[in-house]
């Protein structure tokens, strides 16, 4: 197999796994949006006055652009951080919250 046809399938592979990706489930635009919202209501993206690198799997950077639909480098990175710290602390509050709930409250199902 010439090293053509390698490259071909690979690309053919990789545009597969993003397509696979994308149907699986994928972080909404508005998502992406209320994050980065929340991040410069806090002042986390006022300025960009430092700077990040680092090597990653090529399949780690292509499957998370297709699950955000976003497409630059940058613009994931500012997500991926941002998502981490305006963090919600969702699960946590869940948990505490677990059996406060009215055991006879009816839910109607």
């Amino acid at each position: 197999m010439g090293r053509g046809v390698r490259q071909v399938q690979t690309e053919d592979g990789e545009k597969a796994r993003a397509e696979e990706s994308r149907r699986k489930g994928t972080v909404k635009r508005e998502q992406v949006a209320a994050v980065m919202a929340l991040a410069q209501a806090s002042g986390l993206t006022a300025g960009k006055d430092s700077r990040i690198s680092g090597r990653v799997s090529s399949e780690l950077i292509e499957r998370a652009k297709a699950r955000t639909g976003l497409e630059s480098d940058t613009e994931l990175v500012e997500f991926a951080l941002a998502n981490l710290a305006v963090e919600d602390n969702f699960a946590q509050v869940f948990r505490e919250l677990r059996g406060t709930v009215d055991p006879e409250l009816d839910l109607e199902f």
